[in-house]
């Protein structure tokens, strides 16, 4: 078995941002009883199975947490579970929420990657956001994190936002690439339901730009960050190289098993898929009482595994792994999309070669389109 991944959230936030819909609360004040039912959960979830080669701390705003709340996090971890050497441990920061002293300490417990939101390098685009940082504080961000000895930093940016031109997601990405981290994400709006952002779309006070253009800025941005040295890796993931890659989150295009902790938090071990309460309040509770906050959990099915497997392969460069897809499944690409292969390769969709399927960036454009195309014939 591949080494697992393991995700812990963390569910605070000094501010909602009006897009998104990842489960965060903005009380603080439970800080304290929720770092005491994590330990609780860390123990109770450790499996002397599974040996772990990535840890992922991600939110809600992880940089939040005192200092000392995460050492003991992390320390529980190394505690209760098995993790291989060189494992990449990577905490996700917010601008504004971080300062140099915090980023040297936690280079210092073993943090070897960050994951900086920085969103933006406009100040326009950072207040339409709803973000608490301005443009100074993501390139102190950068600076503390190099001064602290880090030398795998990731950013996140977004782009697709109502007004943004070309032109100007043009000069997001020169400035992005000009500050030479390893790992770019470049993500498109998403107006998700139940978000603030969602109810200004309904309500007419926000207006979408038009599906060509958001097209037009996926290809720049693949072009852009071509010229300036990264490699794209996944629809909205860029890197330097195959080893700056993100560790962790290929796990979840590749089916690898991983185990999630925290409130919302999910867990995957084929075929089995289970999530945890999205309440702290439960969460804290539950644990307390030495239950498991678990939510839901589901059994996938045959045809279910092969639907997530297409549909997370094509998303990713490499592609699908024919002999891979062969072995875990017992029959071919070729026997069940031989046809669907051949027809979107002759429009110069995708590629099938050497037993690997993989899309175009043509094909990348329509990734969810051509995905269902694959789908319907599961």
């Amino acid at each position: 078995m591949e080494p697992a991944g393991l995700y812990i959230h963390i569910p605070f936030c000094r501010k909602k941002c009006p897009y998104c819909d990842f489960f965060s609360i903005s009380d603080l004040s439970l800080q304290p009883d929720f770092v005491e039912a994590l330990l609780v959960e860390i123990d109770l979830k450790a499996d002397p199975a599974l040996a772990f080669d990535t840890v992922y701390l991600g939110g809600g705003t992880p940089s939040v947490l005192p200092i000392d709340s995460l050492q003991r996090i992390l320390s529980a971890v190394r505690t209760s579970i098995h993790l291989l050497p060189d494992t990449e441990v990577t905490v996700e920061v917010n601008p504004g929420t971080v300062t140099a002293g915090q980023l040297a300490a936690y280079r210092q417990m073993g943090i070897n990657r960050l994951n900086i939101g920085a969103q933006s390098f406009q100040e326009a685009n950072l207040m339409f956001l709803g973000r608490i940082h301005t443009v100074r504080q993501v390139t102190d961000t950068i600076s503390w994190a190099r001064r602290a000895g880090f030398d795998n930093l990731g950013l996140d940016l977004i782009y697709g936002l109502p007004q943004q031109s070309l032109r100007l997601w043009g000069k997001d990405l020169q400035q992005a690439a000009g500050q030479c981290v390893e790992h770019l994400s470049c993500y498109t709006l998403t107006f998700e339901p139940g978000t603030k952002m969602e109810a200004d779309l309904r309500q007419g006070r926000v207006r979408p730009p038009a599906e060509s253009l958001v097209a037009d800025m996926m290809t720049l941005t693949v072009e852009r960050l071509a010229d300036a040295g990264y490699q794209r890796y996944e629809v909205s993931n860029f890197a330097r190289s195959a080893a700056l890659r993100s560790r962790h989150n290929q796990k979840y295009w590749l089916s690898v098993p991983y185990v999630g902790l925290g409130p919302s938090a999910h867990s995957w071990l084929e075929p089995e898929r289970c999530w945890n309460k999205k309440d702290v309040a439960a969460y804290i509770g539950d644990l307390a009482g030495g239950r498991l906050p678990i939510d839901g959990r589901e059994r996938l099915e045959r045809t279910e595994l092969i639907t997530e497997a297409v549909f997370l392969g094509l998303r990713t460069t490499d592609g699908i792994d024919g002999g891979r897809f062969d072995d875990r499944f017992g029959v071919s690409l070729e026997q069940l999309f031989g046809e669907v292969i051949g027809r979107l390769g002759a429009e110069g969709l995708l590629t099938f070669a050497d037993g690997r399927l993989a899309l175009t960036d043509r094909g990348m454009l329509l990734v969810d389109a051509v995905a269902a195309e694959f789908v319907q014939r599961v």
